[in-house]
Protein backbone atom coordinates (compact mmCIF):
# COMPACT_ATOMS: atom_id res chain seq x y z
CA UNK A 1 0.00 0.00 0.00
CA UNK A 2 1.43 3.38 -1.07
CA UNK A 3 1.16 6.49 1.11
CA UNK A 4 -0.06 9.57 -0.79
CA UNK A 5 -0.48 13.13 0.50
CA UNK A 6 -3.10 15.31 -1.25
CA UNK A 7 -2.70 19.08 -0.74
CA UNK A 8 -5.78 20.92 -2.07
CA UNK A 9 -7.66 23.92 -0.69
CA UNK A 10 -11.02 22.94 -2.27
CA UNK A 11 -12.68 20.40 0.11
CA UNK A 12 -14.83 18.87 -2.65
CA UNK A 13 -11.87 18.17 -4.96
CA UNK A 14 -9.75 17.00 -2.02
CA UNK A 15 -12.44 14.55 -0.93
CA UNK A 16 -12.95 13.28 -4.48
CA UNK A 17 -9.22 12.60 -4.85
CA UNK A 18 -9.08 10.84 -1.47
CA UNK A 19 -11.96 8.50 -2.35
CA UNK A 20 -10.58 7.78 -5.84
CA UNK A 21 -7.10 6.88 -4.57
CA UNK A 22 -8.43 4.93 -1.57
CA UNK A 23 -10.58 2.76 -3.89
CA UNK A 24 -7.38 1.75 -5.67
CA UNK A 25 -5.59 0.63 -2.52
CA UNK A 26 -3.68 3.75 -1.48
CA UNK A 27 -3.37 5.20 2.01
CA UNK A 28 -4.32 8.87 1.59
CA UNK A 29 -3.64 11.86 3.88
CA UNK A 30 -4.97 15.40 3.31
CA UNK A 31 -3.88 18.99 3.79
CA UNK A 32 -5.46 22.30 2.75
CA UNK A 33 -2.30 24.42 2.44
CA UNK A 34 1.48 24.22 2.10
CA UNK A 35 2.01 25.36 5.68
CA UNK A 36 -0.30 22.64 7.00
CA UNK A 37 1.36 19.95 4.91
CA UNK A 38 4.91 20.97 5.84
CA UNK A 39 4.25 21.61 9.53
CA UNK A 40 2.36 18.48 10.47
CA UNK A 41 3.97 15.77 8.33
CA UNK A 42 7.34 14.38 7.29
CA UNK A 43 6.96 14.66 3.52
CA UNK A 44 9.69 12.15 2.75
CA UNK A 45 7.61 9.52 4.58
CA UNK A 46 5.11 9.59 1.71
CA UNK A 47 5.50 7.76 -1.59
CA UNK A 48 3.86 10.60 -3.57
CA UNK A 49 2.65 14.16 -2.99
CA UNK A 50 -0.21 15.50 -5.14
CA UNK A 51 -0.62 19.26 -4.76
CA UNK A 52 -2.56 22.07 -6.35
CA UNK A 53 -0.33 24.77 -7.86
CA UNK A 54 -2.28 27.73 -6.44
CA UNK A 55 -2.87 27.44 -2.72
CA UNK A 56 -3.54 30.04 -0.02
CA UNK A 57 -0.33 31.45 1.44
CA UNK A 58 2.22 29.72 -0.82
CA UNK A 59 2.26 27.85 -4.13
CA UNK A 60 2.23 24.06 -4.16
CA UNK A 61 5.69 24.00 -5.75
CA UNK A 62 7.09 25.09 -2.37
CA UNK A 63 6.62 21.47 -1.27
CA UNK A 64 9.12 20.16 -3.84
CA UNK A 65 12.21 21.00 -1.78
CA UNK A 66 10.98 19.61 1.58
CA UNK A 67 9.70 16.48 -0.20
CA UNK A 68 13.26 15.43 -1.01
CA UNK A 69 13.22 12.18 -3.01
CA UNK A 70 9.41 11.92 -2.84
CA UNK A 71 7.92 12.81 -6.27
CA UNK A 72 5.53 15.76 -6.40
CA UNK A 73 2.64 15.78 -8.90
CA UNK A 74 1.37 19.33 -9.54
CA UNK A 75 -2.21 19.99 -10.65
CA UNK A 76 -4.03 23.21 -11.46
CA UNK A 77 -7.07 24.54 -13.27
CA UNK A 78 -4.91 27.33 -14.68
CA UNK A 79 -3.19 25.06 -17.17
CA UNK A 80 -0.81 26.93 -19.39
CA UNK A 81 2.42 25.91 -21.08
CA UNK A 82 4.32 28.49 -19.07
CA UNK A 83 3.09 27.29 -15.67
CA UNK A 84 3.78 23.65 -16.66
CA UNK A 85 7.33 24.47 -17.69
CA UNK A 86 7.95 26.47 -14.50
CA UNK A 87 6.66 23.64 -12.31
CA UNK A 88 8.86 21.09 -14.07
CA UNK A 89 11.90 23.38 -13.79
CA UNK A 90 11.35 23.57 -10.05
CA UNK A 91 11.50 19.79 -9.84
CA UNK A 92 7.92 18.59 -10.17
CA UNK A 93 7.70 14.93 -11.22
CA UNK A 94 4.74 15.64 -13.54
CA UNK A 95 1.91 18.08 -14.24
CA UNK A 96 -1.84 17.55 -14.73
CA UNK A 97 -4.63 20.00 -15.52
CA UNK A 98 -8.01 20.23 -13.75
CA UNK A 99 -10.60 19.01 -14.40
CA UNK A 100 -8.67 15.77 -14.74
CA UNK A 101 -9.77 12.45 -16.17
CA UNK A 102 -9.80 9.80 -13.41
CA UNK A 103 -8.21 7.10 -15.53
CA UNK A 104 -5.45 9.39 -16.78
CA UNK A 105 -4.70 10.56 -13.25
CA UNK A 106 -4.48 6.98 -11.97
CA UNK A 107 -2.11 6.04 -14.80
CA UNK A 108 0.14 8.99 -13.89
CA UNK A 109 0.03 8.12 -10.18
CA UNK A 110 0.91 4.47 -10.84
CA UNK A 111 3.81 5.49 -13.08
CA UNK A 112 5.29 7.89 -10.51
CA UNK A 113 4.92 5.33 -7.72
CA UNK A 114 6.63 2.66 -9.85
CA UNK A 115 9.49 5.04 -10.63
CA UNK A 116 9.85 5.83 -6.94
CA UNK A 117 10.01 2.14 -6.01
CA UNK A 118 12.65 1.58 -8.68
CA UNK A 119 14.75 4.47 -7.36
CA UNK A 120 14.60 3.08 -3.83
CA UNK A 121 15.58 -0.41 -5.03
CA UNK A 122 18.52 0.98 -6.99
CA UNK A 123 19.62 3.04 -3.98
CA UNK A 124 19.41 0.00 -1.69
CA UNK A 125 21.29 -2.15 -4.18
CA UNK A 126 23.96 0.52 -4.60
CA UNK A 127 24.29 0.75 -0.82
CA UNK A 128 24.72 -3.03 -0.52
CA UNK A 129 27.28 -3.12 -3.32
CA UNK A 130 29.27 -0.21 -1.86
CA UNK A 131 29.27 -1.92 1.53
CA UNK A 132 30.44 -5.29 0.20
CA UNK A 133 32.62 -4.02 -2.66
CA UNK A 134 33.77 -0.45 -1.89
CA UNK A 135 35.16 -0.15 -5.43
CA UNK A 136 32.57 -1.40 -7.89
CA UNK A 137 33.59 -4.75 -9.35
CA UNK A 138 36.67 -5.08 -7.13
CA UNK A 139 36.91 -7.67 -4.38
CA UNK A 140 39.48 -7.82 -1.63
CA UNK A 141 40.26 -7.30 2.02
CA UNK A 142 44.07 -7.27 1.87
CA UNK A 143 45.77 -4.19 3.38
CA UNK A 144 46.69 -2.84 -0.07
CA UNK A 145 43.11 -3.04 -1.35
CA UNK A 146 41.66 -1.54 1.84
CA UNK A 147 43.96 1.43 1.25
CA UNK A 148 42.64 1.71 -2.33
CA UNK A 149 39.02 1.65 -1.12
CA UNK A 150 39.75 4.30 1.51
CA UNK A 151 41.36 6.65 -1.00
CA UNK A 152 38.55 6.22 -3.50
CA UNK A 153 36.01 7.11 -0.80
CA UNK A 154 37.96 10.25 0.14
CA UNK A 155 38.75 11.59 -3.32
CA UNK A 156 35.51 10.71 -5.17
CA UNK A 157 33.33 13.58 -3.79
CA UNK A 158 35.98 16.14 -4.82
CA UNK A 159 37.05 17.37 -8.25
CA UNK A 160 40.72 16.57 -7.61
CA UNK A 161 42.80 15.09 -10.42
CA UNK A 162 43.79 11.48 -9.69
CA UNK A 163 46.71 9.37 -10.91
CA UNK A 164 46.13 5.61 -10.68
CA UNK A 165 49.27 3.49 -10.85
CA UNK A 166 49.61 -0.26 -11.08
CA UNK A 167 50.68 -3.12 -13.29
CA UNK A 168 48.69 -4.04 -16.38
CA UNK A 169 45.56 -6.00 -15.50
CA UNK A 170 45.19 -4.77 -11.90
CA UNK A 171 41.90 -2.94 -12.55
CA UNK A 172 42.86 0.72 -12.98
CA UNK A 173 39.80 1.51 -15.10
CA UNK A 174 37.53 0.02 -12.42
CA UNK A 175 39.00 2.50 -9.94
CA UNK A 176 38.35 5.38 -12.35
CA UNK A 177 34.74 4.26 -12.85
CA UNK A 178 34.21 3.94 -9.09
CA UNK A 179 35.50 7.48 -8.53
CA UNK A 180 33.20 8.80 -11.25
CA UNK A 181 30.13 6.93 -9.98
CA UNK A 182 30.64 8.27 -6.45
CA UNK A 183 31.23 11.86 -7.56
CA UNK A 184 28.80 14.71 -8.15
CA UNK A 185 29.50 14.17 -11.88
CA UNK A 186 27.94 10.70 -11.91
CA UNK A 187 25.08 11.77 -14.19
CA UNK A 188 27.49 13.27 -16.75
CA UNK A 189 29.58 11.17 -19.16
CA UNK A 190 32.70 9.19 -18.30
CA UNK A 191 34.89 9.18 -21.40
CA UNK A 192 37.68 6.56 -21.35
CA UNK A 193 40.66 6.96 -23.70
CA UNK A 194 43.54 4.54 -24.16
CA UNK A 195 46.41 6.85 -25.13
CA UNK A 196 48.50 3.91 -26.36
CA UNK A 197 45.81 2.87 -28.87
CA UNK A 198 45.74 6.15 -30.83
CA UNK A 199 48.53 6.87 -33.37
CA UNK A 200 50.76 9.83 -32.45
CA UNK A 201 49.67 11.76 -35.55
CA UNK A 202 46.00 11.59 -34.59
CA UNK A 203 46.01 11.82 -30.82
CA UNK A 204 45.85 15.63 -30.60
CA UNK A 205 42.90 15.73 -32.99
CA UNK A 206 41.12 12.89 -31.19
CA UNK A 207 41.62 14.37 -27.73
CA UNK A 208 41.24 18.09 -28.38
CA UNK A 209 39.31 18.19 -31.68
CA UNK A 210 40.08 20.12 -34.86
CA UNK A 211 38.62 22.83 -37.04
CA UNK A 212 37.57 22.32 -40.63
CA UNK A 213 40.60 22.61 -42.91
CA UNK A 214 43.11 22.37 -40.04
CA UNK A 215 45.01 19.69 -41.98
CA UNK A 216 44.65 17.54 -45.06
CA UNK A 217 41.53 15.42 -44.68
CA UNK A 218 39.88 17.67 -42.06
CA UNK A 219 36.69 18.10 -44.09
CA UNK A 220 34.57 19.11 -41.08
CA UNK A 221 34.90 20.44 -37.55
CA UNK A 222 35.53 17.63 -35.06
CA UNK A 223 34.74 17.75 -31.34
CA UNK A 224 37.48 16.11 -29.29
CA UNK A 225 37.08 13.61 -26.48
CA UNK A 226 38.01 16.24 -23.88
CA UNK A 227 35.02 18.34 -24.91
CA UNK A 228 32.84 15.22 -25.11
CA UNK A 229 33.54 14.68 -21.40
CA UNK A 230 32.43 18.23 -20.48
CA UNK A 231 30.74 18.25 -17.09
CA UNK A 232 31.90 14.69 -16.45
CA UNK A 233 35.14 12.73 -16.16
CA UNK A 234 37.92 12.10 -18.67
CA UNK A 235 39.85 8.87 -18.00
CA UNK A 236 43.23 8.79 -19.73
CA UNK A 237 44.61 5.26 -19.60
CA UNK A 238 48.31 4.69 -20.37
CA UNK A 239 49.03 8.39 -19.87
CA UNK A 240 52.76 7.61 -20.13
CA UNK A 241 52.32 7.05 -23.89
CA UNK A 242 51.05 10.61 -24.53
CA UNK A 243 53.30 12.50 -27.00
CA UNK A 244 55.01 15.74 -25.92
CA UNK A 245 52.72 18.07 -27.92
CA UNK A 246 49.59 16.46 -26.47
CA UNK A 247 51.11 16.68 -22.99
CA UNK A 248 51.37 20.47 -23.38
CA UNK A 249 47.74 20.76 -24.46
CA UNK A 250 46.57 18.56 -21.59
CA UNK A 251 48.54 20.69 -19.13
CA UNK A 252 46.56 23.75 -20.24
CA UNK A 253 43.31 21.87 -19.69
CA UNK A 254 44.38 21.08 -16.13
CA UNK A 255 45.86 24.51 -15.33
CA UNK A 256 43.44 26.88 -17.02
CA UNK A 257 40.35 24.79 -17.72
CA UNK A 258 40.68 25.62 -21.41
CA UNK A 259 40.92 23.55 -24.58
CA UNK A 260 42.00 24.69 -28.06
CA UNK A 261 41.13 22.58 -31.07
CA UNK A 262 43.82 21.87 -33.66
CA UNK A 263 43.74 24.75 -36.17
CA UNK A 264 41.65 27.02 -33.93
CA UNK A 265 42.71 30.52 -32.88
CA UNK A 266 40.57 30.74 -29.75
CA UNK A 267 40.31 28.58 -26.66
CA UNK A 268 37.11 27.20 -25.13
CA UNK A 269 36.31 26.95 -21.46
CA UNK A 270 35.91 23.36 -20.34
CA UNK A 271 34.74 21.82 -17.04
CA UNK A 272 36.09 18.29 -16.85
CA UNK A 273 37.69 16.11 -14.22
CA UNK A 274 40.76 14.16 -15.28
CA UNK A 275 41.74 10.72 -13.97
CA UNK A 276 44.94 9.29 -15.45
CA UNK A 277 46.39 5.79 -15.18
CA UNK A 278 49.66 4.15 -16.12
CA UNK A 279 51.79 1.08 -15.53
CA UNK A 280 54.92 3.07 -16.42
CA UNK A 281 57.39 4.57 -13.94
CA UNK A 282 56.46 8.23 -14.50
CA UNK A 283 59.10 9.66 -12.10
CA UNK A 284 61.79 7.82 -14.07
CA UNK A 285 60.29 9.08 -17.35
CA UNK A 286 60.40 12.64 -15.94
CA UNK A 287 64.07 12.24 -15.04
CA UNK A 288 64.81 10.92 -18.54
CA UNK A 289 62.85 13.73 -20.24
CA UNK A 290 60.12 11.48 -21.62
CA UNK A 291 57.32 13.08 -19.58
CA UNK A 292 56.76 16.68 -18.53
CA UNK A 293 57.45 17.27 -14.85
CA UNK A 294 54.81 20.03 -14.58
CA UNK A 295 52.17 17.71 -16.06
CA UNK A 296 53.23 14.88 -13.75
CA UNK A 297 52.77 17.05 -10.65
CA UNK A 298 49.41 18.30 -11.94
CA UNK A 299 48.22 14.73 -12.43
CA UNK A 300 49.28 13.33 -9.07
CA UNK A 301 47.19 15.58 -6.83
CA UNK A 302 45.97 12.30 -5.39
CA UNK A 303 47.79 9.07 -6.23
CA UNK A 304 46.26 5.61 -5.89
CA UNK A 305 48.47 2.54 -6.20
CA UNK A 306 46.89 -0.80 -7.11
CA UNK A 307 48.91 -3.73 -5.73
CA UNK A 308 49.71 -6.63 -8.07
CA UNK A 309 47.70 -9.81 -7.56
CA UNK A 310 50.74 -11.72 -6.30
CA UNK A 311 50.82 -9.39 -3.26
CA UNK A 312 47.14 -10.01 -2.47
CA UNK A 313 47.41 -13.65 -1.39
CA UNK A 314 44.59 -13.43 1.14
CA UNK A 315 42.22 -12.06 -1.54
CA UNK A 316 42.75 -14.83 -4.09
CA UNK A 317 40.14 -17.32 -2.90
CA UNK A 318 37.36 -14.72 -2.51
CA UNK A 319 38.28 -13.05 -5.81
CA UNK A 320 38.36 -16.40 -7.64
CA UNK A 321 34.88 -17.30 -6.37
CA UNK A 322 33.59 -13.87 -7.42
CA UNK A 323 35.06 -14.20 -10.93
CA UNK A 324 33.71 -17.75 -11.26
CA UNK A 325 30.19 -16.52 -10.43
CA UNK A 326 30.55 -13.81 -13.08
CA UNK A 327 31.73 -16.35 -15.65
CA UNK A 328 28.80 -18.65 -14.90
CA UNK A 329 26.36 -15.77 -15.43
CA UNK A 330 27.99 -14.84 -18.74
CA UNK A 331 28.05 -18.43 -19.95
CA UNK A 332 24.63 -19.43 -18.62
CA UNK A 333 26.14 -22.19 -16.46
CA UNK A 334 25.58 -23.12 -12.83
CA UNK A 335 26.94 -25.45 -10.18
CA UNK A 336 30.64 -24.99 -11.00
CA UNK A 337 33.16 -25.08 -8.16
CA UNK A 338 36.91 -25.32 -7.63
CA UNK A 339 38.52 -28.53 -6.44
CA UNK A 340 40.94 -28.07 -3.51
CA UNK A 341 43.81 -28.70 -5.92
CA UNK A 342 42.39 -26.18 -8.39
CA UNK A 343 42.11 -23.50 -5.72
CA UNK A 344 45.57 -24.41 -4.49
CA UNK A 345 46.97 -23.93 -8.00
CA UNK A 346 45.39 -20.47 -8.13
CA UNK A 347 46.82 -19.48 -4.76
CA UNK A 348 50.33 -20.68 -5.62
CA UNK A 349 50.51 -19.15 -9.12
CA UNK A 350 52.49 -15.93 -9.65
CA UNK A 351 49.86 -14.18 -11.88
CA UNK A 352 52.05 -11.94 -14.03
CA UNK A 353 48.90 -10.77 -15.87
CA UNK A 354 47.14 -9.96 -12.58
CA UNK A 355 43.31 -9.94 -12.30
CA UNK A 356 42.83 -9.91 -16.08
CA UNK A 357 44.82 -13.15 -16.40
CA UNK A 358 42.93 -14.73 -13.48
CA UNK A 359 39.59 -13.79 -15.04
CA UNK A 360 40.60 -15.26 -18.40
CA UNK A 361 41.88 -18.49 -16.82
CA UNK A 362 38.67 -18.98 -14.83
CA UNK A 363 36.44 -18.24 -17.83
CA UNK A 364 38.42 -20.69 -19.98
CA UNK A 365 38.11 -23.37 -17.28
CA UNK A 366 34.36 -22.70 -16.94
CA UNK A 367 33.90 -23.12 -20.70
CA UNK A 368 35.83 -26.41 -20.80
CA UNK A 369 34.44 -27.85 -17.56
CA UNK A 370 32.04 -30.79 -18.05
CA UNK A 371 32.09 -32.28 -14.54
CA UNK A 372 31.24 -29.18 -12.52
CA UNK A 373 34.64 -29.27 -10.79
CA UNK A 374 37.43 -26.95 -11.91
CA UNK A 375 40.80 -28.67 -11.64
CA UNK A 376 44.38 -27.42 -12.20
CA UNK A 377 44.33 -29.07 -15.64
CA UNK A 378 41.39 -26.90 -16.73
CA UNK A 379 43.07 -23.76 -15.43
CA UNK A 380 46.22 -24.63 -17.44
CA UNK A 381 48.56 -22.51 -15.34
CA UNK A 382 52.11 -23.09 -16.56
CA UNK A 383 54.31 -22.04 -13.67
CA UNK A 384 57.05 -23.95 -11.79
CA UNK A 385 55.14 -23.75 -8.53
CA UNK A 386 51.81 -24.81 -10.05
CA UNK A 387 50.48 -28.35 -10.07
CA UNK A 388 51.17 -30.34 -13.25
CA UNK A 389 50.30 -33.87 -14.28
CA UNK A 390 52.84 -36.59 -14.97
CA UNK A 391 52.60 -40.32 -15.55
CA UNK A 392 54.77 -43.04 -14.02
CA UNK A 393 55.66 -46.34 -15.70
CA UNK A 394 53.22 -48.24 -13.49
CA UNK A 395 50.20 -46.34 -14.88
CA UNK A 396 49.75 -44.65 -11.47
CA UNK A 397 48.78 -40.99 -11.74
CA UNK A 398 51.50 -38.85 -10.19
CA UNK A 399 51.37 -35.16 -9.34
CA UNK A 400 54.75 -33.40 -9.24
CA UNK A 401 54.85 -30.29 -7.05
CA UNK A 402 57.79 -27.98 -7.63
CA UNK A 403 57.48 -25.29 -5.01
CA UNK A 404 60.22 -22.98 -6.26
CA UNK A 405 62.99 -23.08 -8.88
CA UNK A 406 65.49 -22.86 -6.00
CA UNK A 407 63.85 -25.62 -3.99
CA UNK A 408 65.99 -28.66 -3.26
CA UNK A 409 63.70 -31.18 -4.85
CA UNK A 410 60.40 -31.84 -6.57
CA UNK A 411 58.29 -34.19 -4.51
CA UNK A 412 56.20 -36.73 -6.47
CA UNK A 413 52.86 -37.47 -4.87
CA UNK A 414 50.54 -40.29 -5.86
CA UNK A 415 47.21 -38.75 -6.80
CA UNK A 416 44.73 -39.36 -4.01
CA UNK A 417 47.48 -40.51 -1.63
CA UNK A 418 48.26 -37.04 -0.34
CA UNK A 419 46.13 -33.93 -0.57
CA UNK A 420 47.46 -30.44 -1.13
CA UNK A 421 46.99 -29.70 2.57
CA UNK A 422 48.85 -32.89 3.42
CA UNK A 423 51.74 -31.84 1.23
CA UNK A 424 51.67 -28.34 2.80
CA UNK A 425 51.79 -29.82 6.31
CA UNK A 426 54.68 -32.14 5.45
CA UNK A 427 56.69 -29.50 3.62
CA UNK A 428 56.36 -26.97 6.49
CA UNK A 429 57.28 -29.52 9.16
CA UNK A 430 60.30 -30.71 7.18
CA UNK A 431 61.73 -27.26 6.41
CA UNK A 432 60.62 -24.86 9.15
CA UNK A 433 63.60 -25.68 11.41
CA UNK A 434 66.06 -24.20 8.91
CA UNK A 435 63.93 -21.56 7.14
CA UNK A 436 62.47 -18.27 8.30
CA UNK A 437 58.75 -17.68 7.82
CA UNK A 438 59.53 -15.28 4.96
CA UNK A 439 61.68 -17.86 3.16
CA UNK A 440 59.15 -20.63 3.80
CA UNK A 441 56.31 -18.52 2.39
CA UNK A 442 58.40 -17.61 -0.65
CA UNK A 443 59.23 -21.24 -1.38
CA UNK A 444 55.55 -22.15 -1.11
CA UNK A 445 54.57 -19.24 -3.35
CA UNK A 446 52.20 -17.63 -0.83
CA UNK A 447 52.22 -14.56 1.44
CA UNK A 448 53.35 -14.72 5.08
CA UNK A 449 49.80 -13.95 6.17
CA UNK A 450 48.49 -16.87 4.10
CA UNK A 451 51.17 -19.11 5.63
CA UNK A 452 50.15 -18.04 9.13
CA UNK A 453 46.45 -18.61 8.40
CA UNK A 454 47.08 -22.11 7.04
CA UNK A 455 49.25 -22.95 10.04
CA UNK A 456 46.41 -21.94 12.34
CA UNK A 457 43.80 -23.81 10.31
CA UNK A 458 45.83 -27.02 10.11
CA UNK A 459 47.21 -26.78 13.66
CA UNK A 460 50.88 -26.79 12.61
CA UNK A 461 53.08 -25.52 15.44
CA UNK A 462 55.71 -22.92 14.59
CA UNK A 463 59.35 -23.41 15.50
CA UNK A 464 62.25 -21.02 15.21
CA UNK A 465 64.85 -21.76 12.47
CA UNK A 466 68.16 -23.07 13.71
Amino acid sequence: MSRILVVEDEPIIRGELRRLLARHGHDVSEAAAVSEAAAERELDAFDLVITDLRLPGAPGTDLIGPAGETPVLVMTSYATVKSAVEAMKLGAADYVAKPFDHDELLVTVDRLLAQGRLRRQVAALRSDVERDYPVSGMVGRSPGMLEVFARVAKVAPTDATVLVRGESGTGKELVARAIHERSKRRDAPLVAVNCAAIPDGLIESELFGHEKGAFTGAAATHTGLVEAAAGGTLFLDEIGELPAAAQARLLRVLQEGEVRRVGATRTRRIDVRVIAATHRDLPQMVREGGFRSDLYFRLRVVEIFLPPLRDRGEDLEELSQHLLEQSMRRLGKSGLCFTPAGLGAIVSYHWPGNVRELDNAIERAAILCDTGRITPELLALEEPNALSDASNPGDVDVVTVTVDPEAESSVPLAAGAESLEGYFRRYVLEHQDRMSETELARRLGISRKALWERRARLGIPRSRPS
